[in-house]
């Protein structure tokens, strides 16, 4: 409660007996906000030493990823790529087996194209300008704008869903936080009140308030927030209705059947197609419904060979469910398909294959 007095001393205030407007709602966040960010931001591999580099990469994975999800991923990235050249000149085969597991691998090959880009007009280095940086393949304006503000101080907003949540909370606002022209004016708005000299603090400190306090999922906890003075959502009691959301069409569901097929001590996988779904990447031969053995054989093109149920599996993807059976196939003195043979060590250290499959890759020893 101490706290919470404290930050309340600490707000810019309008005309007394007047009802501040937005901006006024907005700047008065300011004082309160830096303040707690200074008591309670997390110590984070990437804050400890905010390079524009380590800042840049930090962004792209933590974009649908838990921060202490990212954490290892983070140091073994950092380890294996520490600079934009080394980057640059990766294998892209090596760059999506340091990235398996993050998913969305289109962010990682982005990455890469990039770095090339940075290698050949910037000379290995981020540009320190927002506009700059939204040029860049797999840089929108929250990434731009985190990358702008921590790494080079450059006062621009970097508003993502935590920073969305809260300010819709803060200004009472029933607008669709999903459409675009939403997240324009928001940021419009941050930048015209955010501090000139601690854009890095405020933007950090914004993040930080939505992942803690003004939490995604369940109830905010708002007698530690320290916007909450200000909040209109909270005064009104409509932390429970705001922020607005288009509710998501029902994802379509695809039945497959998942292969593990071992020939003489190795396991077929398959590179997918350039386009569509997991691009590029490798993947378990697969097959569309649930089949039985008879079926599975019969689509394989062999006459011998010994099969064994695996667990069923499900994964959830933004606009598909996969629904899926899987089978061990041992195959006796023939080999199946157009695949690639590896070894089970080469599966865990070489070749990338999606998360949508862990179920069935972990049983490969």
């Amino acid at each position: 409660m101490c706290n919470q007095l404290l930050y309340n001393k600490l707000q810019i205030l309008g005309p007394k007996g007047k009802e501040m407007d937005i901006m006024e709602r907005l700047k008065a966040m300011e004082g309160p906000l830096l303040f707690w960010y200074r008591e309670h931001a997390r110590s984070l591999p990437w804050r400890e030493e905010p390079s524009p580099y380590r800042v840049w990469i930090s962004e792209i994975m933590l974009q649908q990823t838990r921060v202490e999800a990212v954490k290892p991923y983070f140091e073994r990235f950092m380890e294996n790529l520490p600079d934009i050249k080394a980057l640059a000149e990766v294998t892209e085969d090596r760059l999506l087996k340091l990235w398996e597991g993050l998913g969305y691998y289109s962010r990682a090959k982005n990455l890469k194209k990039a770095a090339e880009i940075l290698v050949s007009q910037y000379g290995g280095e981020l540009p320190a300008s927002y506009e700059e940086l939204k040029t860049l393949p797999g840089i929108g304006s929250y990434t731009a704008g985190a990358i702008a503000s921590i790494a080079f101080g450059i006062p621009v907003p970097a508003v993502d869903g935590n920073v969305l949540r809260v300010i819709s909370r803060v200004t009472e606002s029933h607008e669709d936080i999903l459409k675009q022209s939403v997240k324009r004016e928001m940021e419009e708005r941050l930048k015209s009140v955010m501090p000139k000299e601690d854009a890095s603090s405020y933007n950090q400190g914004l993040i930080e308030v939505g992942a803690l306090v003004c939490v995604p999922n369940g109830a905010p906890l708002c007698s530690q927030c320290p916007l909450a003075a200000v909040c209109l959502a909270r005064v009104k009691g409509l932390t429970d209705v705001i922020p607005v959301r288009t509710p998501k069409k029902a994802r379509r569901i695809e039945d497959k059947t998942v292969l593990v097929l071992w020939h003489e001590g190795r396991v077929a996988i398959r590179k997918r197609e350039d386009t569509g779904l997991l691009p590029s990447l490798y993947e378990l031969p697969n097959l569309e419904g649930h089949l039985n053995e008879e079926e599975i054989l019969a689509s394989l093109g062999v006459k011998e060979a010994e099969v064994f149920p695996l667990p069923d599996s499900k994964h959830v993807f933004s606009h598909v469910e996969w629904h899926m059976t899987g089978f061990r196939v041992e195959l006796k003195g023939e080999t199946a398909g157009d695949f690639l043979w590896v070894t089970a060590e080469e599966v865990r250290h070489t070749y990338s294959l999606p998360g949508a499959f862990k179920a069935y890759t972990k049983l490969i020893r």
